[in-house]
């Protein structure tokens, strides 16, 4: 059953506008158990939860507006120095702000939220009387049970209203009486300041105080349900789309002049200021299509710090329950990716911080007699390399010992004690991607089935990126995501073969040489070359993609495969280009990410390199 028939527009503002403020104030809470006496940030988070509470009303969300308001008064208590922030009430105040996410959730699926957990409500009620609060361990997921209807409120009265019921009014907005209020003393002027705030809450969520929830709204895209439309929204720079505009006034400039050139050639004149006029207008257009495409795609690229602002609170909350003390430390949150990467992104890096917390970092008994500082660092960074973003998971842990990892992998029967000898120390540590391995012994709620690590590298693999470890034994680890800056545009250097294209990432495309019969050895029954130096395999793609030996290669491709160098040879290449990509959805050929047309309007296949050693590798 829908609850907000009409309203979803409105609801879906709602949950965007809210869901970012309640993460901001997610932050502000970690840094305020830092600096509990910072009376800015108490303000900042009061406010907050003000804003949010004024949006549910709008909704007539009453338990929502319930819990915000609760929370809000402990901090205006908080802020008055009436009460003393404690590590007890932060937990309290930490399972509300969980509990309101929680309706958040039951609101997406457009049904009013159940009322919050009773210890969470009695604590809050608890810590505004100055009494001791007792231990939150969690907040409770909502109820599946249907929520009751609710009257929609009436609209706002003017503040020059006549005979208003002050009383009923006050209870609508806050949902709580006036003589709860220290000093309203059912004064009018409160009133009318209250719903000036109220007013200052609808401005923010963009609805007018005389709009009337349940009546309908201008919807974009027709009646879409909240939560898809959350799906495939997104904000964007009013300068980059000013850009966008401008970028299409000037390429709809430069078609003009080409069709007049057209005409003009059609007619017969093809002297050479015709010619030099094409050649300049087709040189510009190309130019201009090159920026358009820069300036659409800037348009989907969003700050990751969007998604790494979940995570302090994550690692907190983990760290506590498993009685260590330790603190996430963000960099790069202004690093910008595709939005769609980043949403698919989330469920790899909530493992990564999960297992740094539990498997990586010591408890603080460990720490301190290891000679460690008790507070453990974990630091959840990102930034820009070339074409790609680097993302990394640093933790001051114990390190991973690869002979555990390896033995631990034989134990399990993952791998053999042949296959396990040949080993090296950092194919070892990659053992930790296998299905079904852990270190853990005893399953607990965090970790222990085995599932998790091989999940992360293949959501991270399905977004064309790469993985890697590296870990030092009572020093700590370091997982490495590289992934492209988006997954709609790919530059490529296009391979050819006979009459058939390949395309290649150009971001492992090291150097283009000539390929000769006496350039080429034999070492161990392989061909390789010698260059500056370096010995390097040579792969002919007819082998790498099936296709038996080729004697006709004339050029070769230095590629870099992470930390490994390989020559790939084939009878030519046609150039580099910006391609978009088209996936395979319903068949996908092994080694092959995808497909695009060339600029003569021939298919392309695009080779999936990394996919494709494996299978070499493994013969």
């Amino acid at each position: 059953m829908n609850d907000f028939a009409g309203m979803e527009d409105l609801l879906s503002d709602f949950l965007m506008e809210a869901g970012d403020m309640l993460s901001d104030v997610d932050s502000k809470l970690m840094e305020l158990e830092k600096a509990p006496d910072d009376s800015g940030l108490l303000n900042e988070i009061f406010r907050g939860f003000h804003t949010i509470k004024g949006g549910a009303g709008f909704l007539n969300a009453t338990e929502l507006v319930t819990l915000c308001h609760l929370t809000e008064n402990l901090f205006d208590k908080l802020r008055n120095k009436e009460l003393k922030l404690s590590a007890e009430l932060m937990d309290v105040i930490f399972a509300a702000t969980a509990e309101v996410r929680h309706m958040f959730g039951a609101l997406q699926q457009s049904v009013q939220p159940q009322a919050a957990p009773a210890d969470i409500i009695r604590a809050l009620k608890d810590a505004l009387e100055g009494k001791a609060v007792a231990a939150i361990k969690s907040a409770a997921a909502p109820s599946a049970a249907a929520p009751a209807a609710a009257p929609a409120p009436a609209a706002l009265p003017t503040i020059e209203a006549e005979n208003v019921d002050w009383d009923a009014l006050y209870k609508a907005l806050t949902g709580s009486d006036i003589v709860e209020q220290v000093g309203a003393k059912r004064d009018p002027e409160v009133i009318k300041q209250a719903i000036n705030e109220e007013e200052s809450t609808r401005k923010a969520f963009g609805r007018r105080s005389t709009d009337v929830p349940g009546s309908t709204v201008g919807r974009r895209g027709g009646d879409v349900p909240a939560t898809e439309a959350k799906e495939t929204t997104i904000r964007v720079d009013t300068e980059r789309l000013d850009q966008v505009l401008n970028l299409s006034g000037e390429i709809g400039l430069t078609k003009n002049r080409l069709t007049h050139l057209r005409s003009d050639i059609l007619q017969g004149r093809t002297d050479a200021d015709i010619l030099r006029e094409l050649d300049l207008s087709v040189t510009q257009l190309d130019m201009l299509v090159v920026n358009l495409q820069n300036a659409v795609m800037k348009t989907r690229m969003q700050p990751i710090g969007r998604l790494f602002k979940k995570y302090p609170r994550l690692a907190r909350d983990l760290a506590r329950s498993l009685g260590k003390d330790v603190e996430l430390v963000l960099s790069g949150e202004e690093t910008e990716m595709d939005k769609t990467m980043i949403e698919d992104l989330n469920d790899p890096l909530v493992h990564l911080v999960r297992n740094a917390v539990d498997h990586g970092v010591e408890t603080v008994e460990e720490r301190r007699a290891a000679g460690k500082p008790e507070k453990s660092v974990v630091e959840l960074s990102a930034r820009q390399e070339g074409d790609h973003i680097l993302i990394t998971i640093t933790d001051d842990g114990k390190g991973m010992r690869p002979e555990v990892i390896r033995n631990k992998a034989v134990e399990k029967g993952l791998i053999t004690n042949e296959v396990a000898n040949t080993l090296d120390e950092n194919q070892c540590l990659e053992l930790v991607f296998l299905p079904g391995f852990s270190t853990k012994d005893e399953i607990s709620s965090v970790s222990g089935r085995g599932v998790g690590m091989d999940v992360v590298k293949t959501n991270i693999q399905k977004l064309n990126g790469s993985i890697q470890i590296q870990s030092e034994v009572g020093k700590g680890s370091t997982f490495s995501i590289s992934l492209p800056l988006t997954l709609a545009i790919l530059p490529v250097l296009v391979l050819r073969l006979g009459d058939q294209s390949f395309a290649v990432p150009l971001s492992m495309v090291r150097e283009i040489l000539p390929v000769t019969r006496d350039a080429l050895q034999q070492v161990s029954g392989k061909a390789t070359m010698i260059v500056r130096g370096e010995v390097l395999p040579v792969l002919p793609l007819t082998q790498l993609i099936g296709w038996g030996s080729n004697e006709r290669s004339e050029v070769g491709v230095l590629m870099q495969f992470g930390s490994n160098s390989f020559i790939l040879t084939a009878d030519g290449f046609v150039g580099h280009e910006d391609v978009v990509i088209k996936s395979l959805d319903t068949f996908r050929p092994k080694g092959v990410a995808g497909v695009t047309m060339s600029s003569e309007g021939d298919i392309v296949l695009i080779l999936d390199i990394k996919e494709l050693l494996s299978d070499v590798r493994g013969n």
